[in-house]
């Protein structure tokens, strides 16, 4: 049954950041969902995925503007949405 679940040590490994933060997550509600089996927390490798992407959905790349970025940059190289005060 434990080969198809994670344990917090290899979930960690994956994200490359310690255990102490996959625990961490797991007491804000961050992070994928655990189940536990007698006193071992172990994740499905369906919630790793799940969280992936989540993660992907909520995380521009650095340097692309979001689409939010994208329509304010626009306006403001028109010259119609500049208004001049009298």
């Amino acid at each position: 049954m434990t080969a198809d679940y994670l344990t917090a040590d290899e979930v960690a490994e994956r994200y490359r950041t310690s255990a102490n933060t996959v625990r961490f997550w797991r007491t804000k509600g961050y992070g994928p969902r655990h189940v536990r089996v007698g006193r071992r927390v172990l994740y499905s490798h369906d919630e790793v995925a799940r969280f992936d992407r989540e993660l992907a959905a909520t995380h521009e790349p650095e340097g692309h503007p979001t689409p939010g970025q994208q329509e304010a940059s626009a306006a403001l190289e028109r010259p119609e949405a500049v208004t001049s005060a009298p």
